[in-house]
């Protein structure tokens, strides 16, 4: 299982809070797969740049498709532009994949809204698995839930494992760009309702 897998089954799980944002789950598993290619050893970061590795074979196809994602040309991709490049439309990829892999279904009574289409996890390993990790309160997993507002506190990013700093300087940036995300939405409301305040106006 990679974080990556964790943090969308746990996305997915029923919860009284409010729904979890396409685009904010999106950025979020791209910088879970960046925490996953450093503990792979795929990448390094300088400073906040990502530093390609050897081409080595990945034994999860949406971290290999990761992989294969990297700029390996100089200069190389920071990890912000990494999360937006990457980020854009990821959680329809990993929920194709997770149907695919028959641990997501349609639901006939599903209290679960993802796009237009009402799913379910379905019981199997990788859920409990990624159950047994929250329920653990991994700081890595739990890092990049709070960023998309399961869950959230105000813990620090510590104990992230043998790549520390390199983990603590990507969970940074996908608060920065979830944050990014929602300034945007915002200022779009507010456009819209002044464009529609116009219209009504006598």
């Amino acid at each position: 299982m990679t974080t990556a897998k964790d943090l969308f089954t746990i996305a997915l799980e029923p919860r009284p809070e409010r729904s979890v944002g396409q685009g904010d789950l999106s950025l979020s598993l791209a910088g879970a797969e960046l925490v996953d290619l450093l503990h792979a050893e795929a990448i390094s970061l300088d400073g906040d740049v990502i530093v390609p590795g050897p081409r080595s074979d990945l034994d999860d196809r949406l971290l290999g498709a990761a992989a294969s994602a990297l700029v390996r040309q100089v200069p190389y991709e920071s990890v912000e532009d990494w999360l937006w490049r990457r980020g854009r439309d990821l959680a329809a990829a990993y929920q194709a994949a997770f149907e695919e892999d028959g641990l997501l279904t349609r639901a006939r009574r599903g209290r679960l809204n993802l796009g237009a289409e009402r799913m379910e996890l379905v019981d199997t390993p990788t859920r409990r698995h990624a159950q047994s990790r929250w329920q653990e309160d991994e700081p890595v997993l739990r890092a990049l839930a709070a960023a998309i507002g399961i869950h959230p506190d105000e813990r620090p990013h510590d104990d992230v494992g043998s790549h520390g700093e390199a983990v603590t300087t990507v969970l940074a940036a996908v608060n920065d760009a979830v944050m990014e995300l929602e300034a945007v939405r915002q200022r779009r409301s507010i456009e819209n309702a002044a464009y529609a305040n116009v219209w009504r106006a006598p």
